[in-house]
């Protein structure tokens, strides 16, 4: 059983800059079946921007979804773990700030993103959570 973030999280995460339209993000989301999407600025990851965040943030407030930025739509609040965290430590974060997904970091920098999926599939594979994180989506 894997012990650290490292051995279960989703490498290389899709960023984007904060000038990003979020029409482009919803596109990005589509064409990489990604529910996530980190925002950074250089190397330095500034915020995390969902599919809910892009419908209720952005698309809601009725402004062009091409001319929205994404900078508007992420959250900043960020919660992050490190590749060399304890998957427990994850877990208690992510109860803590009930969140789903938690990038991963190394020195500000994103690395991936362990997500509540990640963790069924990892500590309870036969679980109904575990089943829905494993399967292919019907799209």
């Amino acid at each position: 059983m894997a012990q650290h973030v490292r051995d279960i999280m989703t490498s290389d995460p899709a960023t984007v800059e904060p000038q990003t339209s979020v029409a482009e993000v919803a596109r990005i989301m589509r064409d990489e079946d990604l529910g996530v999407v980190l925002v950074t600025d250089g190397d330095d990851l500034r915020g995390v921007v969902t599919d809910r965040d892009l419908v209720v943030r952005a698309i809601s407030q009725g402004g062009d979804p091409e001319q929205t930025t994404v900078a508007g739509a992420c959250s900043d609040d960020l919660v992050t773990v490190s590749p060399d965290d304890d998957l427990d430590h994850a877990v208690e974060l992510m109860r803590e700030h009930s969140v789903r997904r938690i990038p991963v970091v190394d020195h500000g920098h994103p690395v991936g993103i362990v997500s509540l999926g990640d963790m069924a599939m990892e500590r309870d594979p036969d679980s109904a959570l575990g089943d829905i994180s494993a399967a292919r989506p019907n799209t």
